[in-house]
């Protein structure tokens, strides 16, 4: 299952969720603390504090809200 970093009231995180559910894709919504100190998670994954991020049952890590899009387009279309 999709792992989806982010928060709920975020543009970018909303673009992400939006696709996610019109692709009838499963996604797992796991919320980022507000404070960039313990960002940690994400940090690990991606190398950034930037939401969203997401992580994929294969464990490919892919961040910011347009390459997101464009990963699921390309995999899951």
């Amino acid at each position: 299952m999709i792992k989806l970093y982010q928060f709920e009231t975020c543009p970018f995180c909303a673009k992400v969720r939006n696709k996610l559910d019109e692709m009838g894709l499963e996604y797992e919504k796991i919320e980022v603390p507000k404070d960039r100190e313990k960002r940690t998670k994400i940090k690990e994954l991606s190398g950034q504090i930037k939401v969203p991020v997401i992580e994929d049952s294969d464990g490919t890590v892919v961040n910011d809200s347009a390459k997101i899009i464009e990963y699921l387009e390309e995999k899951y279309s």
